[in-house]
């Protein structure tokens, strides 16, 4: 029996160090589970969940690009709190006064603008550590300083109040969902995607000549893909808005309120970690762009030999996780409704675990963009159900810093083990 399981798995080939994860996450959700007397594997946590680890997973993305080209950065925590109160200052005291208050482009100026910046600024620490070939480590360090020392001074100390609406709605919340109707449309599309991806990519190998897997196989991971997809819609679904939210948003609309539940469905920002997370792994394996990322990580000396711009993809690398920084930024400030000093406070380190926790290489070459984003997941999990269980803030720092210990360990065994 063991042998068959064993063939059976080969034959699927899956990537064992995602197995081990996902084996992971499961054993963290029924233990925490258990111990809050059934309340964490509920709809309404799982919902709350995927929107609170949405910020860290965008940011995450990025930093698997910074990390294989061998660098780090230390400055998005930081970055996001700055971006996020020049964002809620830009919106809150500023545009109102020529375009009025709930102007629809607003919203729209706003995240433009913030991702500009982040941008710029996330080009600007590339070429310091590109072209002046200062160490990545230090030029990010004197970002994680700067930057939240710039966000205090954008408004003096002040927390920014209220957001636009319309802003707002890109942090989730009752109304920032796409709705029970519109989320199984998106699951089937993404069902569809997934599906087409699976045969476009088995007809890719088999015109190149290498090796695919057996039609039963194939079918085996396009069924789990779907029923995965799915099943997230089939919870999403299953949270209802309370009647509160139902009677505002309804009455807000000049639409007669209901008689039946009506559910929250995908949270917008769980939509965008969606597009991001497509996006970023397209970059990673179908462009020159992420080709030559992977290749540098791999090897800089070579890579540089073969006619790479080295220093030029390391401001493209940076500026691409300055842009995602201020996407992080948006969510995060949008789902709190609010622009505190404390935005992004941490983050870098819950950004750097979720990448390595995800298989990223600290020594560069090697990342995966849905390892992130199961890194991502880890943390917040465990995050969320130590507090749900009631331990202190300060133990939670310390089991959080003894996972990431152990889990860059076993990924070093992991890959000792794999090239020997």
């Amino acid at each position: 029996m063991t042998n068959s399981i064993r063939l059976f798995f080969s034959k699927l080939e899956l990537d064992n160090r995602m197995l081990g994860m996902i084996g992971a996450l499961i054993f963290l959700w029924v233990v925490f589970n258990f111990a809050t007397d059934g309340r964490f594997l509920t709809p309404r946590n799982l919902f709350n969940l995927s929107v609170q680890t949405a910020s860290v997973a965008v940011m995450a993305t990025g930093m698997v690009f910074v990390i294989v080209t061998r660098h780090i950065d230390l400055s998005v925590g930081s970055l996001l709190g700055l971006l996020g109160m020049l964002m809620g200052t830009l919106q809150a005291h500023i545009l109102p006064q020529y375009l009025g208050f709930e102007h629809p482009l607003i919203w729209v100026i706003t995240v433009v603008a913030g991702l500009s910046i982040g941008v710029l600024i996330g080009a600007v620490q590339g070429w310091i550590i590109g072209y002046l070939t200062v160490p990545a480590f230090i030029v990010t360090l004197g970002g994680f300083l700067v930057y939240r020392g710039a966000a205090w001074w954008v408004t003096t100390g002040q927390t920014v109040a209220p957001l636009d609406a319309s802003f707002k709605l890109l942090g989730g919340g009752a109304e920032g969902t796409l709705g029970a109707g519109f989320s199984w449309i998106a699951g089937l599309l993404a069902s569809i995607l997934a599906v087409v991806l699976m045969v476009l990519s088995r007809r890719q190998k088999a015109g190149h000549g290498f090796s695919i897997k057996p039609i039963w196989a194939e079918y085996t991971l396009g069924a789990v893909a779907v029923s995965l997809i799915m099943g997230f819609v089939w919870i999403m679904n299953s949270y209802p808005l309370s009647k509160g939210a139902v009677k505002r948003i309804f009455a807000n609309r000049d639409l007669p309120i209901p008689d039946f539940n009506v559910y929250h469905g995908i949270a917008i920002p769980v939509l965008i970690v969606v597009m991001i997370a497509v996006l970023m792994t397209v970059i990673a394996k179908k462009t020159r762009f992420g080709r030559y990322v992977f290749a540098t990580g791999g090897n800089p000396e070579a890579a540089e030999l073969s006619g790479i711009n080295t220093r030029l993809l390391t401001v493209r690398v940076f500026a691409l996780m300055g842009g995602l920084t201020a996407i992080a930024a948006v969510i995060a400030s949008a789902r709190l409704g609010s622009v505190g000093n404390d935005l992004g406070t941490l983050d870098e380190l819950r950004v750097i675990a979720a990448a390595v926790i995800g298989g990223t290489a600290l020594a560069g070459g090697v990342g995966t963009i849905y390892g992130a984003l199961l890194g991502a997941l880890i943390m917040q999990s465990l995050q969320s159900g130590m507090a749900m269980v009631g331990i202190d803030a300060p133990l939670q720092s310390i089991v959080v810093g003894i996972v990431l210990v152990l889990a860059v360990y076993l990924d070093i065994a992991y890959r000792r083990r794999a090239g020997a």
